[in-house]
């Protein structure tokens, strides 16, 4: 069908900021795309001070407008929050993902509980980025407890009641996908990465390595700590023991002796190895009261 549904099956959310060169031609290859389908499209407007908001209402979709810059994750919540859909799409708005991945990821979330469109070899990115995007999937994988493919990516589609129920943990910065990923792995719901070529943003990205990449780190800890704790304190007491160990044998073959910088390094082990238990137990109150 051309025209979008009142009772969609599919919410798409394109969080746009400035995105007028973009938005227009994305917008008519989604409609083309899905001319079958029920679906609504909410654009986003966080703040833009172009025709974003405009070209959005011109093809139809709902337009749901920030007064002043809210952020990515914060635009994406809000759409989450608006969404009518039995699912829920999330699609960059500065074209760089391919509207015709969508029926694939569509095609994968029968089965899963989330789809996400993996960057695969291919995609046009700066290698810095792909260094940063690997070495992210890596520690997110290792916190997961389960392989993923692209943590930052932002195409993506979700079952409504499962991103409606996690939408207030999601940040209101650019981190919201490594957040979303992470949170529905440690849950337990199936994620789907299906590979896509992703194209080059129309318009200037608004991620900044330096700064945003800290903030992934961070939010990446946080995740940790709050989700999967003993995975991050147990590799810490690892390396207290090790090193309290690693200074005895010193001082014992050096001078046949026990000193307190070991007896120091042997109690922050223990002590962080506790304090991983308590976390443990209370991420585990936690999920079970979210789950009621």
């Amino acid at each position: 069908m051309a025209e979008q549904s009142t009772n969609p099956q599919l919410s798409i959310i394109l969080p746009a900021l400035n995105e007028e060169t973009a938005l227009e031609d994305l917008l008519i290859r989604i409609k083309e795309t899905l001319a079958e389908s029920s679906y609504e499209i909410l654009v986003i407007d966080d703040g833009s001070e172009d025709g974003t908001g405009e070209i959005g209402r011109r093809h139809g979709a709902r337009v749901l407008r920030h007064a002043y810059r809210k952020g990515n994750g914060a635009a994406v919540k809000r759409g989450i929050r608006e969404a009518k859909g039995d699912a829920i799409l999330l699609m960059d708005a500065d074209g760089q993902h391919d509207p015709k991945d969508i029926p694939r990821l569509l095609e994968a979330l029968k089965e899963h509980d989330m789809a996400v469109g993996a960057r695969a070899k291919g995609t046009r990115q700066r290698a810095h980025r792909w260094a940063a995007n690997r070495l992210f999937s890596m520690l997110a994988s290792y916190l997961a407890a389960e392989p993923i493919a692209d943590l930052t990516s932002g195409f993506r589609v979700i079952r409504a009641p499962i991103a409606k129920r996690y939408v207030g943990l999601l940040p209101n910065t650019f981190s919201y996908p490594s957040t979303l990923t992470v949170t529905l792995a440690r849950a337990g719901y199936t994620i789907a990465h299906v590979p896509i070529i992703a194209g080059k943003a129309k318009s200037r990205s608004k991620i900044r390595l330096s700064s945003d990449g800290l903030r992934f780190l961070l939010i990446l800890a946080k995740i940790g700590v709050g989700l999967a704790p003993f995975r991050v304190f147990l590799p810490i007491s690892l390396l207290f023991f090790f090193l309290g160990m690693g200074w005895y044998g010193y001082t014992f073959f050096r001078s046949h002796t026990f000193t307190n910088m070991s007896l120091l390094l042997f109690c922050t082990a223990v002590i962080v190895f506790m304090l991983g238990l308590v976390a443990e137990q209370i991420a585990q109150l936690r999920r079970e009261r979210r789950d009621e």
